[in-house]
């Protein structure tokens, strides 16, 4: 962190987040940024990711720093970089400069703060024992951190949210219920990374035309990130295999007559995402079944957010996907019977087995470090149906959410190829009008959507997702 951006906007808004914290619970709340973990020796080491609770509160990408909250007053425990470090890093901001541009009340060095010690400022004034001591908190995911937080609050932190209990939980429970309905500031943030997000989608659809394989669009898609001074929310998904969800492979080859989907997002500097996908003809045309498939999962993705509301529950939106799903399939021949019927038995998971979305704001899948306790409603577990076990989200929706619509269709071999399911389904599939549609491996089309007070916000809409709008941008 080079540079400080030190303004009244980013300060009220991290006071507010504080402030409503300390109004849902009534203790200390100690929380670390965890630190960079290495690949294979101290010094060569993953790019660093802050905790996106700690990014929550303090706002900006600090490592090995901590906060503690009380009273909606934030004190920060930082260490000031070494004099060595300057030679490799280059000068940093001071520690009295990160606490002004973050609205902390106090500061001081964190390596001269250990559980034994006593007297060292006014917050071990007010808690002469131990400083993290009797203060809630949540475990992070680096393990050198994790360890020294059971060492600073003398007590077992755990990162299993089946395990947390006590404080840690009620803390758990009301940061979910802040980080679930953004702020102004949040926002922003989330609309610069959709913009910057959807000039990649558009890079790369641009270098299709002469990439020769996966890895020459993703370069493309990932340059844009990289030029504004962005990173990728996770693992771009570049390829022709789009029946792999969550591919992480570049290597395969570009060939006329193959879909191409891209799942990429960026996020900013401060931590907030953005997710996109799109799928498009690498030739620049769809086939008649690509675009017969192609209008189904539309069908599923349109009807999802003209539906988003306050008070819509989304495991309905998810339903109602898979019955746009299920009856476009059976308009195509490829499934036999009533709608409602195929997909109570959960005929229509065969080709659209992952949930519709889930929430999006710091991370791509919003608090998933915590579980189901914010992607699931209290009292509300998963179902074990096939059609409805990846569900993430499972909540009415509130103004305030951003959430992800993204339906699909894929052929995946391990689903279509089993035995028990081909004998479950055989008299709802006709198999051999689905070989038909054997150029088809996967489709997917998601957008990002704000729950307004009276309906809904697509803030990746500059980005189409219109067939024909699709091939004009590919085609160039």
């Amino acid at each position: 962190m080079q540079t400080l951006d030190r303004t009244p906007s980013l300060i009220d808004a991290l006071r507010t987040r504080r402030l409503k914290l300390a109004a849902l619970v009534d203790f200390p709340v100690v929380l670390w940024s965890g630190q960079s973990s290495p690949r294979n020796f101290r010094a060569n080491t993953f790019p660093f990711r802050a905790s996106s609770h700690f990014l929550y509160f303090a706002g900006l990408p600090l490592e090995n720093a901590v906060i503690r909250l009380e009273g909606g007053k934030l004190t920060l425990f930082i260490d000031e970089a070494s004099p060595a470090s300057a030679l490799w890093h280059g000068e940093t901001p001071k520690r009295d400069e990160i606490a002004a541009a973050i609205g902390a009340t106090e500061a001081y060095p964190l390596s001269e703060l250990k559980p034994e010690d006593k007297d060292k400022g006014e917050i071990l004034k007010a808690n002469p024992s131990k400083w993290a001591n009797g203060a809630a908190t949540i475990g992070v995911q680096d393990r050198e951190t994790h360890v020294g937080q059971f060492v600073m609050c003398q007590r077992n932190v755990f990162r299993d949210v089946g395990r947390i209990e006590g404080i840690d939980l009620e803390l758990a429970q009301a940061i979910v219920s802040l980080r679930l309905i953004h702020d102004d500031l949040a926002l922003a943030e989330m609309r610069k990374a959709a913009t910057v997000s959807i000039a990649a989608h558009k890079a790369g659809m641009a270098a299709t035309r002469k990439a020769r394989v996966e890895a020459e669009v993703r370069a493309a898609m990932e340059a844009v990130i990289i030029a504004n001074g962005m990173t990728c929310a996770y693992s771009s998904i570049v390829t022709v295999h789009g029946e792999v969800l969550h591919n992480d492979q570049y290597h395969h080859p570009i060939q006329p007559g193959d879909l191409l989907l891209a799942d990429v997002g960026a996020e900013t500097v401060s931590g907030w995402a953005a997710d996109i996908t799109r799928t498009w003809a690498v030739s620049g045309k769809f086939s008649p079944t690509q675009r017969s498939l192609y209008n189904v999962v539309l069908a599923a993705h349109d009807a999802c957010i003209a539906a988003i509301r306050p008070g819509v529950e989304y495991r309905d939106l998810h339903l109602l996907a898979a019955r746009t799903i299920a009856a476009g399939l059976v308009d195509l021949g490829i499934l036999h019977g009533q709608v409602d019927a195929l997909v109570e038995q959960d005929a229509h998971a065969l080709f659209f087995p992952h949930g519709v979305g889930h929430i999006l704001g710091l991370d791509v899948h919003d608090m998933e470090d915590l579980g189901d306790l914010a992607g699931y409603e209290a009292g509300r577990t998963r179902s074990d149906r096939f059609g409805l076990n990846y569900l993430r989200l499972d909540r009415p929706l509130q103004a305030g959410m951003v959430v992800t619509s993204e339906p699909g269709f894929y052929q995946v071999p391990a689903i279509l190829q089993d035995p028990e399911r081909r004998a479950t389904y055989q008299n709802v599939v006709d198999w051999d009008r689905l070989a038909q549609f054997a150029d088809v491996r996967g489709i997917r089309i998601e957008d990002d959507v704000l729950v307004t007070e009276t309906g809904a916000e697509v803030i990746t809409a500059a980005l189409p997702t219109d067939a024909e709008a699709i091939e004009r941008l590919v085609q160039g």
